[in-house]
């Protein structure tokens, strides 16, 4: 099970990059780590940086892709979101967080900018 949420992942996240790139997005990085969490994807939105996480579900079964952003979640992207700026600094950039959640059984793409 765990190997299969992976590749949903995996799938999800190339997915999205694709997706922002056809909106004009430059992708900076992708899943970045620190002990705080996972950055998904880091770009530049014209001079906006942008942290985005992806959540992507096979259905709606368990529930939507939007109930897995949590407040705890939100809080865990903000301290890694810090951390990357500590590493990278991008002085005077306005920042963003976004979500894009995709339902693969649907296949919808939703993108949520500035969600914090």
């Amino acid at each position: 099970m765990k190997t299969l949420n992976k590749q949903t992942g995996k799938l999800g996240e190339n997915m999205a990059a694709k997706f922002l790139e056809a909106k004009g997005y430059k992708i900076l990085d992708r899943n970045y780590s620190t002990k705080f969490g996972e950055l998904d994807i880091i770009a530049l939105d014209s001079t906006t940086l942008v942290f985005v996480e992806v959540k992507t579900k096979t259905s709606d079964q368990f529930g939507s892709p939007e109930e897995m952003i949590t407040p705890h979640k939100l809080h865990q992207i903000q301290n890694t979101a810090q951390s990357y700026l500590f590493s990278n600094p991008s002085p005077n950039l306005p920042l963003r967080i976004d979500a894009i959640c995709i339902n693969l059984e649907t296949k919808t793409i939703k993108h949520y900018e500035n969600i914090r």
